[in-house]
């Protein structure tokens, strides 16, 4: 179980994280959100204009530590990574406040029957400009080009800070835990695409919109590859020894969690099913999964 780190925390503060970028803490604390969603800054400091990085819940301090972390700068760009409650709801009032116009991930509105285990979606989200792989913002001494990394939801991008080599990944990769993947929109098999995407890239660095800055990118995400291998492995070992339910499977794969994780580990290996389904490893049949003979 990942351990939350003791108070204080920088919530509201704008940390210099490298020279073209700050960062703001929003104080949205929890089992799934860390210490919190990491709004970046990105611009010179003393140049005429930035852009802002998933602005996070629409909380009306962390909104004004945003425009305080901006200063004068105009903001060319509100960009959010995808639309989770933790990441995008702040944009309407931002862009309300300032004039600056909503770029980056489409929107998504997901109506699920049950409850859900990560955050909502956010049905608010209305992106002026859509950012397709590859498209990007361009400022003063920044630039910042779209990585589309489907998975954890269908309209997750990543933002690359080409002058510096950093990538903002939004809740793709994070250092302090694993990402969510949670069907129907989260797909187990794009997820894994999308870190192997990654791979193939020479980024320097990942901030990432929980937890610390990660220095060895591709270290960590060979091992989130593997880790991923490992579960869906487990799980063909598991229904190999016999038929199980999700709960079963939960059970015996996840000893020790903490029990308000239980429901997205549920919904982790949902998806590892899923994808197998796809495959054709695995079949269904009343809630009870089995190996595909």
């Amino acid at each position: 179980m990942v351990t939350i780190p003791p108070q204080p925390w920088p919530t509201g503060l704008a940390e210099d994280v490298e020279p073209l970028v700050k960062r703001v803490l929003a104080p949205n604390p929890s089992p799934y959100t860390f210490t919190g969603t990491q709004t970046y800054v990105v611009g010179m400091a003393d140049g005429p204009d930035c852009a802002v990085i998933d602005p996070g819940p629409e909380e009306a301090d962390h909104i004004a530590a945003i425009r305080a972390a901006v200063g004068s700068r105009k903001i060319l760009a509100i960009m959010c990574t995808h639309t989770h409650r933790d990441h995008s709801p702040a944009a309407a009032p931002l862009a309300a406040q300032t004039g600056a116009p909503i770029v980056g991930c489409a929107p998504l509105m997901l109506q699920v029957a049950g409850p859900r285990s990560d955050e909502a979606f956010d049905p608010t989200y209305a992106p002026d400009r859509v950012l397709a792989d590859g498209e990007g913002m361009r400022g003063t001494g920044w630039t910042l080009t779209a990585v589309a990394t489907p998975g954890h939801t269908s309209n997750h991008l990543c933002f690359a800070l080409e002058e510096s080599g950093a990538l903002f990944t939004g809740d793709h990769v994070m250092g302090w835990s694993t990402s969510v993947v949670i069907p129907p929109d989260g797909d187990m098999g794009d997820y894994m695409a999308s870190l192997e995407k990654l791979m193939a890239r020479d980024d320097l660095r990942y901030h990432s919109a929980h937890g610390a800055a990660i220095e060895k990118p591709k270290q960590l995400v060979r091992g989130m590859i593997g880790h991923r291998r490992q579960r869906e492995n487990q799980i063909l070992r598991l229904l190999g020894e016999g038929d199980h339910t999700v709960d079963t499977l939960v059970a015996k794969m996840y000893v020790g969690l903490d029990p308000r994780l239980t429901g997205a580990a549920g919904m982790s290996v949902t998806a590892h099913l899923l994808d197998l389904e796809k495959r054709g490893r695995v079949a269904t049949f009343e809630d009870v999964w089995r190996l595909r003979q």
